[in-house]
């Protein structure tokens, strides 16, 4: 059974989970909480895409562990190795704040970096690419215990509430494709969910249902409503216990930004209506 590290980013509980299983890190988080790993002696990194939430601490852990192999889908890699697009990517979003929320975003070596285009078999875990949050993710089943590490693929749901957000940031989410990755973790018949944001879950059917219905729920208020609304939406339909925790995992205004860009986009935006 993997254990579940909660890597409390910016001191917040139930924001980001890490998943170590026999020396395997599934998405160990940004670099700014790689303190929250320093018991983890990781001989492999599991990456479902390269987001600094997810995988920020890459390099960081690189460094201090030489023979770390991280993998990666093929796509992420190259920005693994030079994550200077990538940053400036991020920094349009978060600008001053990035060392604060992030950390030390540092260089993977390239021999460390094994790239996946989806379909291998992994140090025990199935690989699947599941692209729709990110162009870059991939799905990771264990074989033995028929968990899946699903990343953002499964939603933002910080149990135990059943409260589900699809998380929707810029620049690449494609809702169709996401659709279609869902149809494909479903074809798993996993035995729970492992959500990075946060948490197992034991019904994988539903908590797949409850994304799609999150996506069109999310895709109908960007429709009809503007950012500011949208955003009063989404937080009232917050659980009150765990709010700040959803609104850090998911940041409203990028939901709103990263719907609204895909509808944007003729082809893509007429198929989700």
């Amino acid at each position: 059974m993997a254990r579940l590290i909660d890597v409390r980013h910016l001191g917040r509980e139930r924001v980001i989970g890490a998943y170590e299983l026999d020396g395997v890190l599934v998405d160990p988080g940004p670099a700014s909480t790689v303190d929250a790993l320093a018991e983890v002696e990781p001989r492999a990194l599991l990456l479902t895409h390269i987001h600094l939430d997810h995988a920020g601490a890459a390099g960081v852990l690189a460094r201090h562990h030489p023979n770390l192999v991280v993998y990666v889908h093929e796509r992420g890699a190259p920005h693994l190795v030079d994550p200077s697009r990538l940053l400036r990517s991020a920094e349009r979003l978060y600008g001053e704040e990035m060392e604060r929320l992030w950390g030390e975003v540092a260089p993977v070596p390239q021999e460390n970096v094994r790239a996946l285009s989806g379909g291998e078999e992994v140090e025990g875990f199935r690989v699947a690419y599941t692209p729709g949050h990110a162009s870059h993710h991939v799905c990771y089943l264990h074989e033995e215990t028929g968990d899946a590490y699903v990343g953002d693929m499964g939603g933002v749901r910080i149990t135990p509430t059943e409260h589900t957000v699809a998380p929707t940031p810029p620049p690449d989410i494609d809702v169709e494709a996401w659709r279609s990755s869902l149809d494909t973790i479903s074809g798993w018949s996993p035995r729970r969910l492992c959500l990075t944001h946060f948490g197992c879950v034991d019904d994988p059917p539903a908590q797949l249902d409850a994304v799609r219905e999150a996506l069109d729920r999310q895709i109908e208020m960007v429709e009809r409503t503007g950012q500011r609304e949208f955003e009063a939406w989404l937080r009232a339909g917050l659980p009150n216990e765990w709010a700040e925790s959803f609104v850090q995992a998911a940041v409203p205004d990028q939901l709103y930004m990263g719907l609204e860009r895909y509808l944007a986009k003729p082809s893509e935006g007429a198929a989700a209506k």
